[in-house]
């Protein structure tokens, strides 16, 4: 088991049990097992079973029998997605924090999906952003590769990224463009945030690798992709994407679009933990 995941559904287990589980110590017995049924309240895209299972383990649940469906598989209302038999004691205590983690990442996988889905036909990659919940970025950035996504940068120090307050402290674009060449090894790209198409100008006489589109109305995307066109500057759209417009984004030729709300807003999924006593 990966020892960052045992450290960050560890830490969630302790937050929400504290000393002990009161309610289950008192009413269930230490012998007693029972049979579990995962369901589904909801249509969607699984992510993060691993997850799931890793709460129960962690509380030596003695988990046996178990079947589910893999990361990224669909499913619908009252599909079951996992069963299993294990200690009932370990299953209780577990059980809201194994489901919140499930909940939450296959909500942005389903996000995920429906973004991709809307740009269908297009060679456009939907991507996410660092908008995610702090200390489960790198779940959250599996659940929108399960839903269909693009990885983007994972963190501050895996890409360079100049954004609108790196260019004003810089004093420009190109010089925050120079100053990261001139910094940075030959394996790194290079990306740049542009709101009009004076600074889209600006990166590519730069030398941007990467300019980020950031805020422009359609036509004005249209332009920087025509003005692209012979170049090997990578496009991406981002700022304001939701389903109404991303295919419409993806219609004007670029090659990625970035969705901030698949992690900072996508919906929890509704599933439901069954238990029977055997």
């Amino acid at each position: 088991m990966d020892k960052m995941l045992r450290t960050i559904v560890a830490n969630a287990l302790d937050e929400d049990i504290g000393p002990e589980d009161m309610t289950t110590t008192l009413t269930v017995g230490p012998e007693i097992r029972c049979q579990v049924r995962l369901v589904s309240k909801d249509e969607g895209i699984l992510s993060g079973i691993h997850v799931f299972q890793c709460a129960f383990d962690l509380l030596d649940a003695q988990v046996q029998d178990w079947q589910s469906l893999e990361d990224g598989s669909p499913f619908g209302r009252g599909d079951i997605i996992a069963t299993f038999t294990g200690n009932a004691r370990a299953v209780l205590t577990a059980e809201r924090t194994a489901l919140n983690f499930l909940q939450r990442l296959s909500g942005v996988a389903t996000l995920t999906r429906r973004f991709v889905t809307a740009v269908e036909g297009f060679p456009t990659r939907i991507c996410g952003t660092r908008k995610t919940s702090p200390c489960i970025r790198h779940l959250e950035k599996q659940a929108i590769v399960h839903g269909g996504g693009a990885t983007h940068r994972h963190t501050l120090f895996n890409g360079i990224l100049i954004k609108e307050n790196h260019i004003t402290m810089a004093g420009g674009i190109g010089t925050a463009v120079t100053r990261a060449r001139e910094g940075a090894h030959h394996l790194f790209r290079i990306a740049v945030e542009a709101a009009t198409l004076a600074d889209f100008d600006e990166a590519m006489a730069a030398g941007a690798d990467v300019i980020l589109l950031d805020n422009m109305d359609i036509d004005t995307m249209a332009e920087a992709v025509r003005r692209a066109k012979l170049s090997s500057v990578l496009l991406e759209a981002s700022g304001n994407m939701t389903l109404d417009r991303v295919r419409a984004v993806a219609e004007t030729g670029v090659h990625y679009i970035s969705v901030g709300m698949l992690t900072h807003s996508a919906p929890a999924l509704d599933l439901s933990l069954l238990v029977d006593r055997f």
